[in-house]
């Protein structure tokens, strides 16, 4: 590569990572700064007063457990998903 095009990509990573940090107004997440759109949901469903048919069967013990079972949720998906492309990939060289 030219060496203008990897002083280019060099500023261009540099403010990519300054950016953000510039951006952050300080605000923490009891401000409500990381609120995504989960919660505003959440805030306006219970507003309206909406009472749940179901509950659930087991609650997690803590939320520790809860992201635990989400990472090994996401986990299983990815090593099906990456399976699946393997297979075909070499179905398609075996061709």
């Amino acid at each position: 590569m030219k060496t203008s095009t990897l002083i280019i990509l060099g500023v261009i990573c540099i403010v990519l990572f300054i950016a953000p940090l510039v951006m952050y107004s300080g605000l923490g997440e009891n401000e409500g700064y990381f609120g995504g759109a989960d919660d505003a949901a959440g805030e306006t469903i219970e507003e309206s007063g909406f009472e749940p048919w179901f509950s659930s069967i087991w609650e997690p013990p803590s939320g520790e457990i809860e992201s635990l079972l989400f990472a090994l949720q996401a986990a299983i998906g990815a090593i099906i998903i990456g399976y699946a492309f393997g297979y075909w990939r070499g179905k398609g060289k075996e061709e």
